[in-house]
């Protein structure tokens, strides 16, 4: 009964304001944090030699941040709901990048797709958002030769990953118990 109750007094949101809401954390969080990520990537002391990603290239970051956060929607969000603030998330992108929602939701498949590919069988998602900053970033070229000739992430450098990518996951669950989402 009271967790009923404790669903009615929580403030209303509409699922147009999540998907912008969605929109303006990713962006806001890759832009003020990117050049710090580079520069933690860059001067990983599991690397032998300093990364080359460059601190005014985020592109490839920004569409795992944006990819990886749509894969993670239907755990936070009930069926039908998650989809509805995708598409509505996806005309905003659409708006920012300047391209068509077709070509935008084609970019976030083909991302969730790499994420598949490469972090096969695994389906954790935030795992695969690490994996690929160290598969786009090409950190395999500065890694010691036993990891390099693998082509497999040194697993301390993927922990390193793994904690700069936590900082760009949405929090969800933090939202769904300040906010009832409506349509």
């Amino acid at each position: 009964m009271a967790l009923g109750l404790t669903s009615l007094f929580k403030k209303k949101v509409a699922e147009e304001k999540v998907a912008e809401l969605f929109v303006n954390i990713i962006f806001n969080s890759v832009d003020t944090s990117f050049i710090e990520v580079a520069e933690l990537l860059n001067n990983d002391v599991n690397l032998i030699s300093p990364a080359q990603v460059d601190p005014e290239n985020q592109d490839d970051f920004l569409m795992i941040v944006i990819a990886g956060n749509f894969d993670l929607l239907d755990d936070y969000f009930y069926e039908g709901q998650e989809d509805r603030i995708r598409e509505l998330t996806i005309e905003k992108l659409s708006g920012v990048f300047g391209v068509d929602t077709v070509t935008m939701r084609t970019a976030i498949d083909n991302m969730i797709a790499f994420f598949k590919k490469i972090n096969y069988p695994s389906k954790n998602t935030h795992y695969a958002m690490s994996r690929a900053v160290f598969c786009k970033y090409g950190l395999n070229d500065f890694q010691k030769d036993y990891f390099r000739n693998l082509n497999a992430p040194d697993p301390i450098l993927l922990k390193n990953i793994d904690e700069i990518m936590e900082q760009f996951i949405v929090k969800w669950d933090t939202f769904t118990e300040k906010y009832r989402i409506t349509d």
